[in-house]
């Protein structure tokens, strides 16, 4: 059984689940069966609102986070009976936050943009038929822009800096363990961090460039069938987003500030017949330490409800799935300080994944 569920975990991605994440990260394609080749595109439509603080009145923020969309390629081909290998390609972190001139008069004009693609080359190892390893290279580039505007940034108040695209390296490496006869399979898999040295130009026309790490991350993918046609899976996924410091030479301290966490899913999914399997699953995002957060992103964790199906004939297997977010609530801060409530607010994520066997 080819599982709708877990194909729906890479699909319907949220950038608000875990810091800024935006795929995941996942290397799902190398336990694909034979020679094979996915697409699959995501778009996540937020509504993040709120209501700026005393000593700054009460003025509604409107939307901050934009609409976005991601987009994922993936091949996988066995070399013998015990080694195959994946290029996958992703867009793991990303941000689109704007604060609208004339809104907030704490935080209006403040915005942040990040773009990131990621080339991985995977290689899987097949010890025996329920032992493997899989270990791969990573290059990622990556480029930024901020602007702290508002009169909750004081003296800060228009800072802006563009932060050039840098590609860096690093590397992915795990094991997984299978029981074919019950559909099971656990799989862990390491995700590097990766030193960027971004080309700076900011308000007082740096040159110098500003050294920005993205985060350490451990995946923890498990299924296993649980009933005919019927199957559990799930996902835990850590990310080191403390180490995300982004400090150009001439701004005082770091411009971001966001908690490691953990990410959680889990679902079922049921074959209906040989060419239709449909999947419901469950995610959340507990809340860190504080409920003070960056003004460059007004959550705090999150609760999800995913709905998923998949249809299959001769080789081709087209999926689709919607995933419903309910974001928690957050003061964003300056100086440790609440300037804006943001408050029941929520997400909507849609999916699609077409994948080819050959």
């Amino acid at each position: 059984m080819l599982t709708a569920g877990a194909a729906l975990l890479l699909m319907t991605t949220s950038g608000f689940a875990l810091g800024l994440d935006r795929s995941g990260q996942s290397i799902g394609i190398i336990f694909e069966e034979g020679s094979y080749a996915e697409l699959n595109f995501g778009y996540v439509m937020p509504s993040v609102d709120g209501n700026d603080l005393a000593p700054f009145g009460t003025s509604a923020t409107g939307n901050i986070a934009e609409n976005y969309g991601v987009l994922g390629l993936g091949y996988k081909r066995d070399i013998n009976d015990q080694f195959s290998f994946a290029i996958i390609i992703d867009e793991p972190y990303g941000a689109d936050v704007s604060y609208e001139v004339g809104d907030s008069g704490a935080l209006g004009g403040t915005e942040a943009t990040l773009d990131s693609t990621a080339v991985t080359a995977l290689l899987r190892y097949k010890l025996d038929q329920n032992t493997s390893f899989h270990f791969g290279l990573r290059g990622q580039s990556t480029k930024a822009e901020i602007t702290l505007a508002g009169l909750a940034y004081g003296k800060a108040n228009g800072y802006n800096v563009e932060l050039d695209r840098h590609t860096g390296f690093g590397y992915t490496l795990g094991a997984a363990y299978e029981v074919p006869e019950i559909a099971l399979r656990v799989a862990v898999t390491y995700i590097s961090e990766i030193e960027h040295k971004f080309g700076t130009t900011d308000t007082f026309a740096s040159t110098t460039d500003t050294k920005v790490t993205t985060p350490q991350a451990v995946n923890l993918d498990f299924q296993t069938g649980i009933a005919a046609d019927t199957l559990l899976f799930g996902s835990v996924r850590w990310a080191e987003y403390s180490k995300v410091i982004v400090k150009p030479e001439n701004f005082p301290s770091s411009i971001t500030n966001i908690d490691d966490g953990f990410a959680f899913n889990v679902g079922v999914g049921r074959r209906i017949n040989d060419q239709f399997s449909a999947s419901v699953s469950v995610g959340h995002e507990p809340e860190g330490d504080s409920n003070l957060v960056s003004p460059l992103s007004s959550t705090d964790g999150s609760y999800s409800l995913a709905l998923g199906g998949k249809y299959t004939i001769d080789n081709v297997s087209i999926s689709g799935g919607i995933r419903y977010i309910v974001l928690g609530d957050a003061f964003a801060q300056t100086s440790d300080t609440p300037r804006a409530e943001f408050k029941d607010n929520t997400a909507v994520a849609i999916g699609f994944k077409v994948g080819y066997n050959f």
